[in-house]
């Protein structure tokens, strides 16, 4: 019951020439086949796009030559101390006082009206 024999096959043909009519077959078998060479030919490109990329990516993996690893730097004390956590708190805030300082004249209106 779920195959179809020829009887079927022949019947399903017949209804198909039916409704497109004998004219059109020809030019839709036509445009099927040239839509399945368009979609052969597109599949193989990217398969060589593909093989391509890939043999890229070995032809670099074989060029490049593992480096020895670089010596770690030397543990050099830094030439000034570096200053105390209170130190640097306290540079801040002096130049956060100068900044206010120089900020503040400007961001007053004057009391001049006319």
């Amino acid at each position: 019951m779920g195959s179809l024999g020829p009887t079927e096959l022949i019947i399903i043909g017949l209804i198909i020439i039916l409704l497109f009519g004998a004219k059109k077959l020809p030019d839709t078998a036509r445009a099927l086949g040239q839509s399945l060479r368009l979609f052969k030919k597109e599949t193989q490109k990217l398969r060589e796009e593909d093989d391509d990329k890939s043999t890229v990516v070995q032809a670099q993996a074989e060029t490049v030559t593992p480096q020895p690893a670089p010596a770690p730097p030397a543990q050099i004390p830094p030439a000034t101390p570096t200053p105390s956590v209170e130190d640097r708190l306290r540079q801040l805030e002096e130049e956060n006082a100068k900044l206010r300082a120089t900020s503040q004249p400007a961001a007053q209106p004057s009391d001049k009206k006319n």
